[in-house]
């Protein structure tokens, strides 16, 4: 597969999760990025990737046999109606509780929702506020 272009956000070039059951991770994945607008691609070699977020199983070239443990990974929702609905999809596919929608007292307009995906990773969908951004994202080309 040959990328020529690539959105990139701002610190994270990409973070990889190494999951027990890649079908099961799929499907959770599938479902809560849908709802936040990102796409999923999927490849032939054991994993899948979404913007800057690789799933791959144990088995896969670039896993080495070795599952990475437990994440906190957040991902940006666009407002809190978002962050409901990403809430509702995690648990309807797999993924369980770890803090209902709501506002944090991380900063203010900071409204969230927590849960653990099949492999009990804390993914978070986040919303902090009216805000505008200067970019929707990097673009790199090659």
């Amino acid at each position: 597969m040959e990328t020529n272009l690539l959105h990139r956000g701002r610190l994270i070039d990409h973070i990889q999760l190494v999951v027990r059951d890649l079908k099961a991770s799929r499907d959770f994945y599938a479902a809560v990025l849908a709802v936040l607008d990102i796409p999923i691609v999927d490849t032939p070699d054991g994993y899948f990737w979404a913007d800057e977020l690789v799933v791959s199983a144990a088995d896969s070239p670039a896993a080495l046999g070795v599952l990475t443990g437990r994440h906190h990974l957040a991902f940006q929702a666009k407002d809190p109606a978002t962050v409901e609905a990403f809430y509702a999809a995690a648990l309807a596919h797999g993924g369980s509780d770890n803090g209902a929608p709501g506002e944090r007292p991380y900063h203010p307009g900071y409204y969230a929702a927590f849960v653990l995906d099949p492999d009990g990773n804390n993914i978070e969908a986040v919303y902090h506020g009216e805000a505008k951004r200067s970019a929707p994202s990097v673009v790199i080309e090659f």
